[in-house]
């Protein structure tokens, strides 16, 4: 198949095409605008594929939308192309409003058009994947679990715009009939990863002999999921899910903030140790708390388990491993990032 993602310099993107070149014969033409996040060295492994192809563009432009799918003529469109840091959705909300909600009607806008223009078997199999984000269910307590049914709660601009943007996708599906998929994730981690995130943070500020920043007492729990087993369930979906369908991916790894850093300090300690042979724990400072900060996020992945035959096969620890080690290993893709672009500060105190 022809399948064009959009947003693929970013990290879940680019592990996405990275799979899809590694693991299937489908032709992938990735669309992005490069903003800060967009890391186009995160594709060099695939980047001299010849069923790989790069186009920087925004998603709001709709005649480079329209003149793309004209040209490339997709099977599917795998929409990831999102601002996606809540943080920095705090700061400055606008840039989330154009770009998840403005940027996904303009691409639905655009596939509906070409959508209605195919013909037979090629219209019957077109799919628009809109991939998006557990935070839109909002905060749970200590019980429970997001399914696909959950009401939508979103208490971040950042999951505010993605709840808008998921609105969007299932209304062209109900009014227009155009033939999506929803997908909402848990929170993703791996090679790859922007420095701005937790996990990479934790890394990249310990290595550097660095304060370990964790908001508030490190209590909130998130489920966390392996990138490469997510573009699994990515392409395990589009290949073969209902239209009209929602399917939530999670990795059954809910942890509290504060044992994700500790998690990230044993495994710096065993692979590369601190000089002085004190533990990198040692470096944890608590911060004050993210503004609204939601308690705890845990998905119910059974839908997508018992009807398309996914589920993650790496499980926390031996991620939290994997991540580590690439990390280290690959220190001049992050490094350049820092060096340009971000320097690990802190983001998100509303004090605007």
């Amino acid at each position: 198949m022809r399948i064009l993602v959009t947003g693929g310099a970013g990290f879940i993107g680019s592990a996405l095409i990275r799979h899809l070149i590694g693991e299937t014969t489908h032709e992938v033409l990735n669309l992005d605008k490069l903003t800060y996040a967009g890391v186009l060295t995160s594709l060099a492994p695939v980047g001299n594929n010849p069923r790989y192809r790069f186009v920087q563009g925004d998603i709001c432009d709709a005649e480079v939308v329209r003149s793309l799918l004209v040209e490339f003529q997709p099977d599917i469109v795998a929409h990831l192309a999102a601002e996606s840091h809540v943080d920095r959705s705090i700061d400055g909300p606008g840039a989330f409003i154009q770009t998840n909600v403005v940027g996904t009607f303009t691409l639905l806008d655009q596939a509906l058009a070409y959508w209605r223009g195919l013909d037979g078997e090629r219209r019957a199999d077109f799919r628009f994947h809109h991939i998006s984000t557990d935070e839109v269910y909002g905060s749970l307590g200590d019980e429970g679990l997001f399914t696909e049914s959950t009401a939508y709660d979103p208490r971040s601009p950042y999951s505010a715009s993605k709840a808008g943007s998921d609105h969007l996708v299932r209304a062209w599906g109900h009014t227009y009939g155009l033939p999506v998929l929803v997908t909402n994730c848990s929170n993703n981690y791996g090679p790859y990863h922007f420095p701005e995130k937790l996990i990479p943070l934790i890394i990249i500020r310990a290595l550097s002999g660095e304060p370990l920043p964790v908001y508030g007492d490190g209590s909130n729990i998130r489920d966390w999921l392996y990138v490469e087993d997510h573009a699994r369930a990515l392409r395990t979906v589009f290949e073969r899910g209902t239209p009209g369908e929602t399917y939530n991916v999670g990795g059954n790894s809910e942890r509290r903030n504060i044992e994700v850093v500790q998690a990230i300090c044993a495994a710096l300690d065993r692979l590369q140790p601190r000089a002085d042979g004190r533990s990198y724990a040692s470096q944890i400072s608590f911060v004050a708390d993210r503004p609204g900060h939601d308690r705890r996020y845990a998905i119910d992945a059974s839908k997508i388990r018992d009807q398309l035959g996914w589920e993650p096969q790496v499980s926390f620890e031996e991620g939290i491993e994997r991540t580590v080690r690439w990390y280290l290993d690959n220190r001049p893709w992050w490094q350049d990032i820092l060096d340009a672009r971000y320097a690990t500060e802190r983001l998100g105190l509303a004090t605007g």
